[in-house]
């Protein structure tokens, strides 16, 4: 039986005049690997921000591990963060610190760990994204794109999280870094068990690390299921998204086990 970790009830998000979600639900089960798409404008990382508690929608329900997040206060808000991590878009890194530095930031906020368990997880963490001790005195700026998203992953998993959020996790990296950065992520997810939102445009990301992929358009999600499910959904952003040259290219290159990755 799958178990909710995160429950979207009746959400409806405006800015001013402007609505983006309308009467949007949306449950994400532990253990899946759920990608959030849609066109412009559609409110993905909106919706991821809201799901994290940076936003407030104007009204429904957000349940995210079981606390509604419209009933914690302050305190009890910081207590739940700590449960999940967070892989920004362009990894947003502080630049200030070293990446040793970056990725204890989230343990030394607790101030409950000795500074040697600090060293001790913060290596672990960097091993585990196949970075080498000698990286971890380097500064964000000395770094390749490649290597700040593993930076970042580092720190998001610093905390061992029940949920690992993504926002667009390979944008700005080519074909290889892409395709070695995805291996990794699906290896840890295997290795870890964390449940993760994804947010990506990116059809080979997508295709290659979804459980279950829900799609926002007309400010709802108009579909929610695998590849092959959503393919069955009659709607234009579905057709030009998935069934365009390039997704069906994508949909042809990736391979059976790849495609079912969700059900194995």
């Amino acid at each position: 039986m799958m178990t909710p970790v995160i429950t979207i009830e009746n959400l409806r998000t405006a800015f001013g005049d402007h609505v983006v979600h309308d009467n949007l639900s949306l449950t994400v089960n532990e253990g899946e690997i759920l990608s959030l798409v849609g066109g412009s404008g559609s409110g993905k990382t909106t919706l991821l921000r809201q799901i994290i508690a940076l936003d407030q929608p104007a009204a429904g329900r957000v349940e995210v591990l079981d606390k509604d997040l419209s009933t914690l206060s302050a305190n009890d808000r910081r207590r739940l963060a700590r449960r999940w991590g967070v892989l920004f878009q362009a990894g947003a890194l502080f630049s200030s610190l070293t990446v040793f530095d970056n990725v204890a930031l989230p343990l030394r906020e607790l101030r409950t760990i000795p500074e040697d368990l600090v060293r001790d997880l913060v290596m672990s963490r960097l091993d585990m994204v196949g970075l080498s001790a000698s990286d971890a005195t380097k500064r964000p700026s000395d770094l390749s794109g490649g290597m700040v998203k593993r930076v970042a992953l580092a720190r998001a998993l610093s905390l061992d999280p029940a949920l690992l959020f993504l926002d667009e996790p390979t944008a700005g990296l080519d074909p290889q870094r892409s395709d070695e950065f995805v291996a990794l992520v699906r290896a840890l997810h295997r290795h870890l068990k964390f449940t993760v939102v994804m947010v990506t445009h990116d059809l080979d990301t997508l295709l290659a690390l979804s459980t279950r992929i829900a799609v926002l358009a007309d400010k709802r999600v108009i579909a929610c299921g695998t590849a092959q499910e959503v393919l069955q959904v009659d709607h234009p952003f579905i057709h030009t998204f998935f069934l365009g040259e390039r997704g069906r290219r994508a949909l042809a290159e990736l391979a059976p086990e790849e495609t079912a990755y969700g059900k194995s």
